[in-house]
């Protein structure tokens, strides 16, 4: 008896510490997958927009690309430079990709399912992700190269720049639902008026302000500076190839669903349907909220990331690389004066108690 008394007691305990792990396990893998999905969509839709077929040849459609890319970066050498500091080549894009996988941890996909449900769940996501440019600079300085550092340099100037506007958007957002919890945030979008009840509209100079900072967080066109292959070639990375040069690449857009991630749920009402309350649409008697209510939040939460993301190959394929300083001045002289000042505004309407903060106020 008491050998089954321990038995069991080891394997509740067992249960209990894989518990975590299997929540893990159930985020970052259809992460990984979307991540080298998003690659083949990016170039079938710039590819499109071209009037191109994009990839067709590996698996029908091309769909068993991203699968031949994989095998090809994890088989190709890697090459660590004769002068590098190995230890920290390595260690560099570890950095980067754990910061922008350790962010999902509190993620809400739904009203009940997230990893972690914390209070100061908006703050733990802001101190996670400005890690990420750590791994940046030690990249730059780690690979021994001029070129690498240079663009190490201009990247984390520029993640830094932008990510200031980033934070004061995220302010107003604050203020507008009087919570850190992103559950809670979500919650406070929930109005009669579907998806106008949301902070898209009533925040929109701080909603625009968000997702073009993070399109520059994530170096991405027309942002891509730290890339300017007729200045320094590939940037911080320049030195990396196999495996390592494929953490970058998996962590860079890792980001782009985070940042999307983020946005639906700051601005667009996370797993809200956007018919809630719509009962008489345009006076014809029909009832948008019964009529998408079997819809789960989760595929509304998942259709407003790839309603981001589009926006994201949308801009490669349309807007020319700006210029350094046209970057910088664009994040440290107009943006960071807009969200300081729509903030003052969001904080008068909240106090006023007008649309749509008058149900934060009780």
């Amino acid at each position: 008896m008491e050998w089954f008394t321990n038995s069991w007691d080891w394997t509740v305990h067992l249960y209990m510490s894989l518990m975590p792990l299997s929540g893990i396990l159930t985020i970052t893998i259809p992460l990984f997958v979307t991540v080298a999905y998003t690659t083949w969509l990016e170039r079938k839709v710039i590819g499109a927009m071209q009037v191109r077929v994009g990839p067709y040849n590996v698996g029908k459609w091309g769909l068993l690309q991203p699968w031949a890319d994989m095998f090809k970066l994890i088989f190709k050498e890697i090459i660590i430079p004769s002068g590098a500091n190995k230890v920290l080549f390595v260690i560099a894009p570890v950095i980067t990709l754990a910061s922008a996988l350790a962010a999902w941890a509190v993620i809400p996909f739904d009203a009940t399912k997230v990893l972690s449900q914390i209070n100061a769940g908006l703050l733990y996501v802001l101190a996670v992700t400005s890690m990420g440019v750590y791994g940046v600079i030690i990249a730059g300085w780690a690979s021994n190269s001029k070129y690498a550092l240079l663009g190490a340099m201009r990247s984390a100037a520029q993640i830094v720049a932008y990510e200031i506007a980033m934070g004061f958007a995220l302010v107003g957002v604050l203020i507008a639902a009087g919570s850190m919890n992103l559950g809670e945030i979500v919650k406070a979008q929930m109005g009669p008026w579907g998806l106008f009840s949301w902070y898209w509209l009533p925040l929109l100079p701080l909603f625009l302000v968000y997702f073009i900072s993070g399109v520059a967080e994530t170096n991405r066109a027309p942002f891509d500076v730290a890339e300017g292959e007729s200045e320094i070639v590939a940037g911080f990375h320049v030195e990396y190839s196999g495996m390592t040069f494929a953490v970058f690449f998996l962590a860079e857009y890792a980001n782009m669903i985070l940042i999307s991630a983020l946005a639906s749920i700051m601005f667009l009402g996370g797993w809200l349907s956007p018919f809630i309350g719509i009962h008489d649409f345009l006076w014809l008697g029909i009832d948008l909220e019964k009529l998408f209510a079997w819809v789960p939040g989760m595929i509304w939460f998942f259709l407003k990331i790839f309603f981001f993301l589009f926006f994201y190959l949308w801009f490669r394929a349309t807007y020319p690389r700006y210029r350094y300083d046209q970057i910088m001045r664009l994040g440290w002289k107009v943006f960071i004066p807009i969200t300081i000042v729509w903030i003052l505004v969001v904080g008068g309407m909240v106090l006023g108690k007008l649309y749509p903060w008058w149900a934060v106020q009780g």
